[in-house]
């Protein structure tokens, strides 16, 4: 115990000398480390593992020559553990902290839960209360594994089994649970486990399993078609499914347009092939070259007085580094240049007649006398004019946001470093 008074000898400023039993006083004086009861001397409190202060944590030397506070050690214990039925527990320092109870069962019967506590340093117990428990486990047996394969257009197949039965040498009623699916249901491709559980009154626990394998015939996966993509029924390539050929705009399928998954685990038929679209140039209307790209490309018409116009210079140098962007977009770029007699118009290389010529700038009101822009979309819908020559990247975000649907934009993503 912490032992309070002064000293009357010389220093009347001074304090007793502070000591804690079972702890530690730290003090720190204005005179310096090699002091400890000066005048305004501050000491810290604390009391050794298992023990608990009571009292300051806290004291300074006063000008009475008094210490402010008074504290002292006292020994830490836990509560008496109750008796566990069926059990018996020892501890190696009866209650004490650091304490450590180990708990046992009589024969026939197990631990369930903590196999020990130990007395914490704040005055409880580690962990919770066990039990003793009966320990003979009942009896159960599952069917055997079994293997199905799944019906054509199918990655599924249906199975059924006879439910297990179980035994206990002390209960009658059993309780058993069916983990996973019921029989009788759709089980998917590929290992299905199947666990069966049985608790007695005693909540002794028993357990089984058993595997349904269920088998999908299955093809190799095909790759899409360059320039195209495919879109497959069922699982895209077990037995029965159906994989159907498309083109990206601009591209024309030659070959056959579907195939079939067959028994065999090969596919009908041989893979058709993506080939660019022929664009016919020497047709005598607007209306049928327009009937070419309907539903299949988009059109960038540019229009400009002649050659040397410095707006379709400067459009048609970003064009030409813009050419892989616009066809992955899907875009075709007509121009129509000058006035007649002289009036020219063309795709890439081709020539168009001045028929053709004449009848897009009437249905799209497309001037001769300045430099413009019209975009169609797959429809032959005028969607957007520009009258002022467009940096590639800020005619891409248009088409990407305006005219692409959900299914090309996904496309685009996969394809985006294509053209770099």
């Amino acid at each position: 115990i912490f032992v309070f008074g002064c000293s009357l000898k010389t220093d009347p400023n001074w304090c007793h000398s502070p000591g804690l039993t079972n702890g530690e006083v730290t003090c720190h004086s204005p005179r310096g480390g090699a002091y400890r009861s000066t005048l305004g001397t501050r000491c810290e409190m604390s009391c050794d593992r298992g023990y608990r202060l009571v009292g300051r944590s806290s004291i300074q030397c006063l000008a009475n020559r008094r210490w402010s506070g008074t504290a002292y050690c006292r020994k830490m214990r836990c509560h008496v553990l109750p008796l566990i039925p069926h059990g018996s527990y020892t501890c190696s320092q009866g209650f004490i902290v650091d304490s450590r109870c180990d708990f046992t069962c009589v024969p026939g019967y197990r631990i369930e839960g903590e196999h020990s506590r130990t007395c914490q340093h704040g005055g409880s117990w580690s962990g919770a209360q066990p039990v003793c428990s009966d320990t003979d486990p009942p009896k159960i047996k599952c069917p055997p594994s079994r293997l199905k394969f799944a019906e054509p257009g199918k990655v599924t197949a249906v199975v059924t089994w006879d439910r297990p039965s179980a035994t206990d040498t002390a209960d009658k009623s059993l309780d058993v649970i069916l983990v996973g699916q019921e029989p009788g249901t759709d089980f998917k491709e590929g290992a299905n486990i199947i666990r069966y559980k049985v608790y007695d009154q005693a909540r002794n626990r028993a357990a089984c399993k058993f595997i349904i394998r269920v088998e999908v015939r299955r093809c190799p996966e095909l790759s899409p078609p360059l320039h195209g993509y495919l879109t497959c029924s069922s699982d895209g390539n077990n037995y029965g499914a159906t994989c159907e050929y498309q083109c990206d705009g601009g591209y024309e399928l030659r070959g056959i347009s579907s195939r079939v998954c067959q028994f065999s685990r090969d596919w009908d038929g041989s893979a058709p092939q993506c080939v660019p679209m022929e664009i016919k140039s020497d047709v005598k209307t607007a209306a049928a070259l327009l009937d070419q790209f309907y539903e299949k490309r988009r059109l960038l018409i540019m229009s400009a007085p002649n050659i040397s116009d410095s707006d379709y210079q400067l459009q048609n140098i970003m064009i030409q580094k813009a050419d892989c962007g616009l066809d992955l977009r899907h875009v075709t770029l007509i121009e129509l240049l000058g006035s007649p007699p002289r009036e020219t118009g063309r795709i890439k290389e081709s020539l168009l007649h001045s028929e053709v010529i004449e009848g897009l700038r009437q249905v799209f009101r497309i001037s001769r006398f300045y430099f413009s822009m019209v975009l169609l979309d797959k429809l032959g819908v005028d969607r957007e004019r520009f009258i002022t020559p467009m940096a590639s990247e800020d005619l891409f975000s248009y088409i990407d946001s305006s005219l692409l649907d959900e299914e090309e934009r996904e496309r685009m993503e996969l394809h985006r470093d294509f053209c770099d």
